[in-house]
């Protein structure tokens, strides 16, 4: 499924994280189309299609919220890390050489102290948006690669999960102290003589990166409820995908 950009940030950026692609390259390598998929569907609802595969992303936010939003859930594991922009690398470079790494790591260990934080409150922002998706394809998506619901939430709703979760993560951006750390490195590096002063969007990609981390997450419970009998807990999940 071809994978969409969300919008332009003030240095560019890969919406998706590497991470992403690789568990996305995993995910192809252990996909096996259930082998009972095309008589079993014939005897699925849309309905019970539908609600199977909201259940599957929900529990995937369920669990992407509980284990991102403890202490070092970013932090310290390093799918979901969010690193210092690799965009802005210049800044990183020059401010490490003027011997302030422990302002740069500061920087760094408090914008994933600001997601772990949010992140919380991503959970309502996703559970209304996969009640109201419209999955007119929900049986084709059932069908579909192990990501496949993911995928499709990610392209249709990511803009509006941005919307919302932004003013969220301004929020914990400032609670943790994470945009004075981060206007303490730009301030240093702007000082320097004959740089191109700059000054990136720390909300904006701080949102997305968090955004990334419980995808990365709802991708992972995806698979596992797919291809692993154990983890269809329901009687609908095991209905849909198989026992």
């Amino acid at each position: 499924m071809k994978l969409i950009l969300i919008i332009a940030l003030v240095f560019p950026m890969s919406i998706y994280a590497q991470n992403w692609k690789d568990l996305k390259k995993a995910a192809k390598k252990v996909n096996k189309e259930l082998k009972s998929t095309s008589k079993q569907v014939k005897e699925l609802s849309e309905s019970d299609a539908a609600a199977a595969l909201k259940e599957t992303l929900n529990k995937g936010v369920e669990k992407g919220v509980d284990i991102l939003s403890l202490e070092d859930g970013f932090y310290n594991n390093l799918n979901v890390k969010i690193p210092f922009p690799p965009e802005a690398n210049t800044v990183y470079n020059k401010v490490k050489k003027m011997g302030m790494q422990k302002e740069l790591d500061k920087a760094v260990l408090s914008m994933n102290r600001a997601a772990e934080d949010a992140v919380i409150s991503a959970k309502p922002i996703f559970v209304k948006t996969i009640k109201n998706m419209n999955i007119n394809d929900a049986i084709n998506i059932v069908k579909g690669t192990n990501t496949a619901g993911t995928d499709y939430l990610y392209e249709n709703t990511n803009l509006d999960l941005i919307e919302a979760f932004k003013p969220n993560i301004k929020s914990s951006l400032d609670k943790v102290d994470a945009t004075k750390h981060w206007k303490k490195v730009m301030s240093i590096y702007n000082k320097i003589p004959f740089v191109k002063k700059i000054n990136p969007d720390l909300e904006l990609y701080v949102t997305e990166k968090t955004i990334n981390g419980l995808f990365y997450i709802l991708a992972e419970e995806e698979i596992e409820i797919r291809k692993n009998p154990q983890k269809r807990t329901t009687d609908l999940l095991k209905k849909v995908f198989g026992n």
